[in-house]
């Protein structure tokens, strides 16, 4: 059994394919009718493609549709870290039926890179006011429990206890809190975020309204505190924390105090 990406790269093919299977929630494949065993849709087209360069330290999974549509339903990226660990160092879901937000590219066509180096503020304006959070370019599948439950299955399969990833916003960090997620490095800067959204606190203070990210009510809800840390709210860039899971515990205590997502 291998315990680590470079030995997976190197597993044959075929072989490869089913063992990353388990990487897939098999409710993706219900849902957009892919054949679990050679991954074609009703039409024919193959529909998952797996990127696994040998001698690299990462593989991807890459589930559309059908493969001609522009964003993948579900895309995964695993690595190993300089320091032997498994992350998850990308995690992208999609569902292709829901109306596109082009927050990933500027009025010019440029790359923004969800929002971090450029913003297209009309289509984030658009995504937000659509329940969307910052680098959602459409609604998810609302599948975290299926994805953690693979992934947990996953790692247990090569051997790890625990393991890793960075999340890329605020609401992503609370999500995986609740899906049992520990802080290894932030839990400090989420707790103060928390107790300065609320009334009283710094953060509370400078939802002025001055930018359709920043509106009072946003301090109430994950999505609303997300667009304001994203509008750069905070003193500084939003920095990822460092999370872990461990396997097969489920139970997480989230930072956000407040009721709505």
């Amino acid at each position: 059994m291998p315990t680590s990406v470079y030995e997976i790269n190197r597993m044959p093919e075929r072989e490869r394919e089913r063992f990353l299977s388990s990487l897939i929630p098999r409710r993706f494949l219900e849902m957009f009718s892919i054949d679990p065993e050679m991954y074609l849709n009703p039409e024919g087209k193959r529909c998952v493609k797996f990127v696994c360069p040998e001698n690299m330290p990462f593989f991807q999974i890459d589930l559309r549709r059908d493969p001609a549509d522009r964003d993948a339903a579900y895309f995964l990226d695993v690595s190993n870290s300089s320091f032997g660990q498994v992350e998850i160092s990308f995690i992208i879901v999609n569902d292709p039926d829901g109306e596109r937000y082009n927050i990933d590219v500027d009025e010019h066509g440029q790359d923004t890179y969800f929002g971090t180096a450029r913003r297209n503020i009309p289509e984030e304006i658009r995504a937000m006011e659509a329940g969307l959070a910052p680098a959602q370019v459409r609604r998810g599948l609302r599948a975290m429990p299926d994805l953690i439950a693979c992934w947990d299955d996953f790692f247990r399969r090569i051997g790890h206890r625990f393991y890793f990833l960075e999340p890329l916003s605020y609401n992503s960090a609370i999500l995986y809190e609740r899906g049992g997620f520990q802080y290894i490095k932030g839990r400090e800067k989420m707790e103060y975020i928390d107790r300065e959204f609320r009334p009283g606190g710094v953060l509370h203070a400078r939802l002025t309204g001055s930018t359709p990210f920043r509106v009072p009510d946003h301090w109430k809800t994950v999505r609303g505190r997300s667009w304001a840390i994203h509008d750069g709210i905070l003193d500084e860039p939003w920095e990822s924390p460092k999370m872990h899971k461990t396997v097969g515990v489920n139970a997480g205590v989230s930072t956000f105090k407040g009721e709505g997502y």
